[in-house]
Order: structure tokens, then C-alpha cells, then sequence
């Protein structure tokens, strides 16, 4: 698999090259059947690092009912992790404006999906609190590890 590798977030991406990826996000490629699956792999993966899926929306069925456009699949998953986000709220009461933290899974090709990682830091940059800054570092690196781990290739059966 072709990449590119970005020091700062210390992940491969290759699915678009890192300096087209936005300044507020960060990302991998991973590969899966359908968009089930990759929801699935990824609904796991921030599960052990102790977020769960608040919310899902399907931007695809949305855009189709709604407006009659196709449009490849594209789910956008509100993530939070509790204990992480019940600091912010103490440090800052209306930090709810900026949370959850979303996570876009879309298909790039087919079997290919792209997970594009919301960036904590630079969203909450919108916020002068210390502690919501030091919260939003950690949540970065536990997403960046998330995304690390995405992005290697899934183990196979022997």
C-alpha cells in the first residue's frame, strides 16, 4: 500500500496525500467489504481506547432521500470518551458546542475506505482554557493511535 508518512501525526496516509488532508483532521485508509465492516473495524478500534459511537450519520442516505443525489458512502460517527469528555464539561460548561469528536468513514474505491479523524487540538483551539488545550492533546494522541492502528494491515487466518 502506497503512502505517505506525516511525522506529526506519525501515520501513513494513503489515501490523499498529506498535504491535501485539511488542517482540522487527520487520517488512514483502511479496507473493507462494505461500509458495515468499516464501521465495524472502526467502532472496535476506538472502543479500546475507550470511546464509544454516540451518534451516526448516514450522509449518503441522507442526500438521497432528502435531495434524490447518489453519492458514494459516507457515515459520520460522533465518538466520546466519558471520563474525557466529563473533564472538558467540568473545565469549560458549554465545551458541548465543540463534542463529540466526529470520525468520517467514506469509500474511497471500492474495498478502500478512508477514516478522517476530527483534530481535537485544532478545534478546541476555539477555547483559551489550559485544560480543555491539555485535554484536546491527549485526545489527539489517543486518536492518532487509533489511526495507527487502522492502518496496519488487518491479520489474516492461517
Amino acid at each position: 500500500m502506497l503512502g505517505r508518512f506525516d511525522p506529526e501525526t506519525r501515520m501513513t496516509n494513503p489515501v490523499v496525500d498529506a498535504t491535501a488532508m485539511p488542517a482540522y483532521g487527520f487520517g488512514c485508509e483502511i479496507q473493507a467489504a462494505d461500509p458495515a465492516q468499516a464501521v465495524a473495524r472502526v467502532t472496535a478500534a476506538l472502543q479500546a481506547e475507550g470511546f464509544g459511537v454516540l451518534t451516526q450519520i448516514d450522509v449518503q442516505a441522507t442526500l438521497q432521500a432528502k435531495l434524490g443525489i447518489a453519492h458514494r458512502p459516507y457515515l459520520i460517527l460522533g465518538a466520546c470518551n466519558p471520563a474525557l469528555a466529563h473533564r472538558a464539561l467540568q473545565a469549560e460548561p458549554d465545551i458541548g458546542l465543540l463534542l463529540p469528536c466526529n470520525v468520517v468513514v467514506r469509500e474511497a474505491a471500492v474495498g478502500r475506505w478512508a477514516v478522517v479523524f476530527m483534530d481535537p487540538v485544532a478545534v478546541l483551539r476555539l477555547t483559551d482554557n489550559a485544560e480543555v488545550g491539555r485535554l484536546a492533546l491527549e485526545v489527539r494522541e489517543r486518536l492518532q493511535r487509533i489511526g495507527a492502528r487502522l492502518a496496519q494491515p488487518a491479520a489474516r487466518p492461517v
